[in-house]
């Protein structure tokens, strides 16, 4: 009666054992450490961890040990002042061809590695860093688009030879003016045949004749969602080329970002390089006309009046020839020819091609790279202190083309070295599609997180032993198994989330303390129906029977409505309580295990081979 087949018992030492491989790895202790990555101009060999060692003994830098993985480099020290004085060191001598990111390394024994036995990451709130809550003006990502159809309307009307009067932008609509209502009528059939997605109307009156364009709310739908999902990706590649160990980057909402860099301790750096919008465009310069003349107010239509940095005004063509949108690398340098410091440039295909074009009709004609960036200004206004952002454009570089070039070329112009390497890390990165705002920042110091840490850790043991000594002296023997599954369901927590190379942060602990709870409360259901079966006279055995087999309707049903809670909780829940879903969830499975086989093979092994009397589960 009270006897598991071969298979059960083979089944519970199994999960045992496996449970007891995965969560060791979180016994080892977590060492201070770096990690070096190749990038795509330069890979990371056993020559380089040869140069890293000389250049560490070089500067009386003790390292613990050194682990070379494909194309990575993870160096352990023994304390984080070392590990940061390393990181200073190796950065001057390594340069901007690799990546170096601070992070934690345990001692996990190899064997355990190479069955995939890695520890839990820990999230912010235990580790240290910060946490950037960024908004995206969608806005300016619809008005950056319809500016763009602007250009290619316009692009598209001369190659037709449809000359208009004037083309405008009026916020998300284009207006182009024509005398006729004829030559109108044939701007709107070539606008529609080339831009389908575009929605088009007539519209007459004093003036002229006008065909406007707009988006319908489908487009500018699809351009908000590739505005943030482009500025996620871009995000990404900077936080990347700053050297984070295990970023968290991820959608909140319809147009919000959340950061959070674990172990990173300087907002200022972070909030610059995600905050920065420089990039570069190419225009060429426009000679036909008078720079005089525009100062004093006459700017010709297709042409916009810049400075340059030495402040001389200069006129450029409003056509762009490409952004910094179509750069797919780029790396600082020196022009071989002057010295001057320059960024190397290579473009994607639709780049290069328009780059080769233009340049191949425009020989020995001037093109001007403008430099764009927005700026940060704080000004007191009656008193107040008020913050906005005003973009500075400034052409850092002039020169005739001498050849046609396309998919790779070089900037210079640059006030210096510094200057160029910052400039190639954005532009690696990539562009931001839509600017974006920081409306939250918060800075977890690492002792904060390890006093958190420790806080958790301490409920956890607590929590524990409170309800250990409760069962012992309410239900002795039983007592003691269900404390013997309690443990063992904090193990099978902790594993699965060693498996899941989940994150374990402070909601996440306060969701472990609860199915401290909840697995107890599965074993009191069963313990008090076993009771029940000795009152009415039951034999023990039969007791024991009817206790599991009555009480696991009510175990089942308790424990999914808990878990369709813990499934809600993670899909409208954002962070914590993302956090504290996922260790419920996982909690309530294990307890489960715990409460009903577990329990249940070890009774078995204690009761369920022999004559019992009387069972020692406490007085009923």
């Amino acid at each position: 009666m009270n006897r598991y087949p071969i298979w059960k018992n083979i089944l519970v030492i199994v999960v045992v054992l496996i449970g007891l491989i995965y969560a060791l790895p979180n016994v080892f202790d977590q060492d201070p450490a770096m990690e070096i990555s190749g990038t795509r101009r330069a890979e990371v060999n056993t020559d380089t961890e040869s140069r890293v060692r000389d250049v560490l003994n070089a500067a009386k830098l003790a390292l613990k040990s050194s682990e070379l993985a494909p194309n990575k480099l993870i160096l352990r020290f023994a304390d984080s002042e070392t590990q940061l004085r390393a990181k200073e060191v190796l950065e001057t001598e390594l340069g901007s061809d690799y990546i170096h990111a601070l992070t934690l390394s345990t001692d996990v024994p190899g064997w355990l590695r190479t069955m995939g036995a890695l520890p839990m990451y820990l999230g912010l709130d235990l580790r240290g860093g910060i946490h950037v809550l960024i908004d995206v003006d969608m806005d300016a990502a619809v008005k950056q688009s319809m500016e763009r159809y602007t250009g290619d309307v316009r692009s598209l009307l001369r190659k037709e030879k449809l000359r208009y009067t004037k083309v405008s932008q009026n916020g998300d609509t284009v207006s182009v003016k024509y005398k006729t209502a004829e030559l109108r009528d044939k701007a709107n059939e070539a606008i529609g045949n080339e831009f389908r997605s575009l929605i088009l109307n007539n519209a007459d009156d004093a003036d002229g004749f006008f065909v406007n364009a707009s988006m319908g709310e489908p487009e500018k739908k699809a351009v908000r969602k590739f505005a943030l999902e482009q500025n996620i990706t871009t995000l990404r590649n900077r936080v990347n080329a700053l050297g984070v160990a295990e970023p968290i980057i991820q959608q909140q909402g319809e147009r919000r970002i959340v950061v959070q860099l674990p172990g990173a301790q300087d907002p200022s750096k972070l909030k610059e390089l995600l905050g920065a919008t420089a990039t570069l465009e190419y225009r060429l310069e426009d000679t036909e006309h008078s720079v005089e003349d525009a100062l004093a107010g006459k700017v010709p239509v297709g042409s916009k009046l810049y400075k340059t940095r030495e402040g001389q005004p200069i006129l450029l063509k409003k056509r762009v020839i490409v952004t910094g949108n179509q750069i797919t690398d780029a790396s600082s340098g020196f022009d071989q020819r002057s010295g001057q410091p320059a960024v190397h440039v290579s473009l994607d295909g639709q780049g290069a091609r328009r780059m080769r074009n233009v340049t191949t009709d425009n020989v020995d004609k001037p093109m001007a790279v403008v430099f764009i960036e927005t700026r940060t200004e704080t000004k007191m206004v009656d008193g107040k202190r008020v913050t906005r952002k005003i973009p500075v454009e400034e052409v850092i570089s002039v020169a005739n083309i001498l050849e046609p070039f396309g998919r790779r070329f070089q900037t210079t112009g640059l006030d210096s070295p510094e200057e160029a390497h910052n400039l190639a890390l954005l532009l690696r990165a990539g562009a931001l599609a839509a600017p974006i705002d920081i409306v939250e920042e918060r800075t977890i110091g690492p002792s904060l997180g390890q006093d958190n840490i420790d806080q958790g850790f301490r409920s956890v043991v607590i929590g524990m032993v409170l309800v250990m000594v409760f069962m012992v002296v309410y239900y002795r023997v039983f007592g003691l198994v269900a404390n013997m599954a309690l443990l063992f369901n904090l193990v099978m927590i902790v594993a699965v989330l060693s498996m899941l190379q989940a994150t374990l942060t402070l909601p996440g602990i306060a969701g472990i303390v609860l199915t401290v709870g909840m697995a107890v409360d599965a074993n009191v259901l069963i313990f008090e129906r076993i009771r029940e079966e000795v009152r009415n006279g039951s034999t023990p055995q039969a007791s024991i029977f009817a206790g599991y087999e009555k009480a696991l309707s009510t175990i089942v049903d308790a424990n999914i409505t808990t878990l369709i809670a813990a499934v809600v909780l993670f899909s409208f829940g954002t962070g914590p309580i993302k956090g504290f879903a996922v260790t419920l969830f996982i909690g309530i499975l294990t307890s489960m295990f715990t409460a009903i086989l577990g329990t249940r093979a070890v009774i078995n092994l204690i009761y369920g081979r022999r004559r019992v009397e009387k069972l020692a589960i406490g007085a009923g």
